[in-house]
């Protein structure tokens, strides 16, 4: 039986509560971490769900891919299993990127980042 508005919307507040979590927590950890959202189609969270990580500059986006991912994966798990959401982090659900890259492709414009890019949609 799917999940009515009400559940959908409990499901969202955990999720962006533990999110917060995770953020806080790697600000601490992860050099050049800023922020981080995500993106879902609240009927379709399994396929749909990206959680975007936003670092500074793209070197370091390209550092935190080599040493942070491990970590950022563990934040993850524990987002997921507190908010109880069924996923496993992977590339699919769990992007980096960062500032310097949006301001150079999207003139630093979030929305449209993540409606019109790859990070919004998968690629």
């Amino acid at each position: 039986m799917p999940l009515g508005k009400r559940e959908l919307a409990r499901i969202e507040r955990r999720l962006i509560t533990e999110l917060t979590e995770a953020c806080e927590t790697a600000k601490g950890e992860i050099k050049g971490f800023t922020w981080l959202t995500h993106t879902a189609d609240l009927n379709a969270w399994a396929e749909t769900l990206k959680v975007i990580w936003v670092f500074e500059t793209l070197a370091d986006r390209q550092l935190a891919q080599i040493d942070a991912k491990v970590r950022i994966f563990e934040l993850m798990t524990i987002a997921f299993n507190e908010a109880n959401i069924d996923l496993i982090p992977s590339d699919h659900n769990v992007h980096l990127d960062s500032e310097e890259e949006c301001r150079r492709t999207h003139g630093g414009d979030w929305n449209i980042r993540l409606t019109q890019s790859r990070v919004a949609k998968g690629g």
